[in-house]
């Protein structure tokens, strides 16, 4: 995330995913929640007539089973699932992992011996920093389960929508959408000001985003995040410069090989152990994927 200084504090932008979710994932806060689904879906008003802010945490299913932490979990008056997720970087494995989030939504709605018909829609709501739709220009796509061979829709159960903060266009295009993309790219408190003048329509979150970044006890939860950030910056930066070791010194004390070894997989548990995405662990760590799911 680029983060501009202001008065000797970094400024705390919605991009940041602790920030996020103290902006759209707080029961108080719940009519900005409201007024950005209705910018992105076509769902019906009166969905959004009860909506419940859920445990962003999907349940295991059984012991050793891979848990998915989401940014915001909505229920809406009938029962659709809602998942918002911001994400500044893209990684490899995406797509995947978005669809293995909306399975353990979908299959953690049923008990043993429920019907199937008791399954309610599931919609992903991504958003990223980066380019991760490659196929084409727009900041907005919305995917389901479609045959394009017979233009037939298999099923409207699961719906996946892409926003993609990258290719927001540098004159806004009017709608409601790239408004608020706008403002959750704002990368400091003087770009989300003159925003906010040119778009007065965005005032009330704007105003809830410079009361959060006052908020002593959110700054606290922003530092730590960044300070993992920074982490884990520094553990890939260690990891990668003793590959590069290890590959000039091929055949040296096998001993000294194992210990960077058990430094990196103690490494790996560490940051199991604070949910991290074993795909992130495997890249930060020089450790294979396949290695670090057997350590969970």
């Amino acid at each position: 995330m680029s983060i501009r200084e202001s008065a000797n504090k970094a400024f705390m932008s919605a991009k940041s995913d602790i920030v996020f979710k103290l902006l759209f994932g707080n029961e108080l806060n719940k009519d900005l929640l409201i007024k950005f689904l209705t910018a992105v879906l076509q769902l019906p008003l009166n969905e959004y007539a009860d909506i419940k802010i859920t445990d962003p945490q999907a349940k295991r299913k059984y012991k050793g089973d891979k848990l998915a932490i989401l940014d915001v979990k909505v229920t809406t008056a009938t029962g659709k699932i809602i998942n918002i997720e911001i994400q500044v970087h893209v990684t490899p494995e995406m797509r995947e992992r978005i669809l293995f989030y909306n399975a353990k939504i979908m299959t953690e709605q049923l008990g043993s011996g429920d019907d199937y018909d008791l399954i309610k829609k599931t919609v992903n709501i991504v958003i990223t920093g980066e380019t991760f739709i490659h196929e084409h220009k727009r900041y907005h796509d919305k995917f389901t389960l479609y045959s394009p061979q017979t233009d037939t829709e298999f099923t409207d159960i699961v719906e996946i929508h892409t926003l993609e903060l990258s290719k927001l266009p540098k004159v806004s295009d009017g709608t409601e959408l790239c408004n608020w993309l706008e403002f959750i790219n704002a990368e400091s408190e003087e770009e989300l000001k003159m925003f906010a003048q040119k778009n007065p329509q965005m005032k009330a979150p704007v105003e809830k985003l410079l009361e959060i970044n006052q908020d002593s006890n959110a700054r606290a939860l922003f530092d730590a995040r960044e300070k993992q950030r920074r982490d884990n910056m520094a553990l890939q930066r260690r990891a990668r410069n003793e590959g590069r070791l290890e590959g000039r010194q091929e055949g040296r004390q096998e001993g000294r090989q194992e210990g960077r070894r058990e430094e990196k997989v103690n490494a790996a548990k560490k940051m199991l152990n604070k949910s991290m995405m074993p795909e992130d662990i495997a890249d930060i760590t020089g450790l294979t994927i396949e290695y670090v799911k057997e350590l969970m």
